[in-house]
């Protein structure tokens, strides 16, 4: 448990957004500490990383500049990875209870509308968490501002006359959020703040069921040897975490939208199905799921 008599870390990029949540941070009287990252994609990243120490700077505030390498692969998902660890390991070195992030309500019906769109399950569909931790981050993630709008964080920048910078990629058509933003902003009727009740009320839900596949886990299932024995509820949402935590209990890895997609072929079609080296099959009320064994070699 996180001790919240600890300085808590803000990240800011130097948009709008995070700008706000530092000048918010600085008015609450809260203890901070800000760090800034630095991904070396665009010629101007530099110059943005310097725009929030400066603004740290007038206002008494430390600021640290994490300079990241970005592995092969899917380049914004790259570069979230290695924000979230660089983040995790400073706020760790700082002794920081834990890392804020400027993500808000247009943030959260963006993602919401992304995600139904793509046929997203209960996890997805609650959207940018309040609270949340990441694989290889030290220190959990806090979203303190999803009850507040795009436009009244630009307000407060703009009252405070506090410099920002604006990411290009923000307007680049070629990424889906920022054609469904566009869409959104012309949808003068849709109301993010309710869609970020809504995330908040599927956050709640899937809580519940983690809860009910921990029972579960804890009374239902048995691991003999290589193989683990699991209740089949008929009842995907729980189903598919009890699978994702056997896989997980048996050296493999899948999420949990893999899990589920197996199960719902092993209903169409009764059979067997592998994840990560790791056999799936139904047997009357429960699921098996065992090592699949290795291949002999000549």
């Amino acid at each position: 448990m996180q001790d919240p008599t600890l300085p808590l870390g803000l990240a800011v990029s130097g948009g709008p957004d995070s700008m706000a949540m530092l000048l918010l941070a600085k008015r609450a009287g809260i203890a901070i500490e800000v760090a800034t990252v630095d991904h070396r994609l665009r010629a101007a990243s530099a110059d943005e990383c310097a725009l929030v120490a400066r603004l740290c700077h007038d206002l008494g505030v430390e600021c640290t500049t994490l300079r990241v390498d970005l592995a092969a692969g899917n380049l914004q998902q790259e570069a979230r990875n290695a924000r979230y660890r660089a983040l995790g390991e400073w706020a760790e070195a700082r002794g920081l209870c834990a890392v804020a992030t400027a993500h808000h309500a247009d943030d959260q019906a963006e993602t919401l509308v992304m995600r139904l769109n793509r046929g997203s399950g209960l996890s997805g569909l609650a959207g940018i968490r309040g609270f949340a931790t990441f694989e290889g981050c030290a220190v959990p993630i806090i979203r303190p501002l999803l009850s507040f709008r795009r436009a009244e964080l630009r307000e407060v920048v703009a009252s405070a006359h506090a410099e920002f910078a604006d990411d290009p990629s923000n307007a680049d058509d070629r990424y889906d959020r920022v054609r469904i933003r566009k869409a959104l902003a012309d949808a003068d009727w849709l109301d993010p703040l309710a869609f970020a009740q809504s995330a908040a009320h599927l956050a709640s839900a899937e809580r519940a069921l983690d809860s009910l596949a921990e029972d579960l886990w804890t009374t239902k299932a048995a691991t003999e040897g290589d193989t683990v024995k699991l209740p089949h509820t008929g009842t995907m949402e729980l189903d598919g975490r009890l699978v994702q935590r056997a896989i997980a209990e048996l050296g493999g890895k899948a999420g949990f939208g893999e899990a589920a997609m197996l199960l719902a072929r092993l209903e169409r079609k009764p059979g067997k199905g592998n994840i990560g080296g790791v056999l799936i099959e139904r047997s009357g009320d429960l699921t098996l799921c065992r090592r699949e064994p290795q291949r002999k070699t000549a």
